[in-house]
């Protein structure tokens, strides 16, 4: 019999469709990770919404035909870091100052987020977010690029 050891690994990184489905998918599966890591109850459920918005918003915003979207999560020792990046550089996400019907995504993600921002990839753009494993703390937007 063959024995296996496995590492345990902070990191986690997929490529998905950017479809409604490929959304859909990338918050089942960072909520599976997100178990994996034992991240706790409020902290892995603001990681699920923000995680469900980013995945969201690429799909719907940042898809080109042909390519993916990639959601990468990172555990660290106090904090969860996502990260969404697609295909559309000049689509950089803003939260809507009055949103009608829709806009209220960033909104949400800037208030489960200790922080979020935007930064320029080689093709495209990276939205990233970080959620604490503990109580809320300020919220700060910044952007690279």
């Amino acid at each position: 019999m063959k024995s296996e050891t496995t590492t345990p690994t902070s990191e986690f990184t997929l490529r998905l469709s950017a479809t409604r489905r490929g959304a859909r998918l990338a918050r089942l599966l960072a909520v599976h990770q997100l178990h994996d890591w034992g991240v706790p109850g409020p902290a892995a459920e603001a990681a699920e919404l923000v995680v469900a918005e980013l995945a969201s918003n690429a799909a719907l915003h940042g898809r080109v035909t042909g390519r993916d979207f990639e959601v990468r999560m990172e555990l660290g020792d106090d904090h969860v870091r996502i990260e969404l990046s697609d295909a559309r550089g000049e689509r950089r996400p803003l939260p809507a100052r009055e949103p009608d019907e829709g806009g209220y995504g960033l909104l949400l993600v800037a208030a489960l987020a200790t922080a979020w921002g935007v930064w320029d990839r080689c093709v495209g753009k990276t939205v990233w977010a970080t959620v604490a494993l503990s109580g809320p703390r300020p919220v700060r937007t910044r952007s690279r690029g």
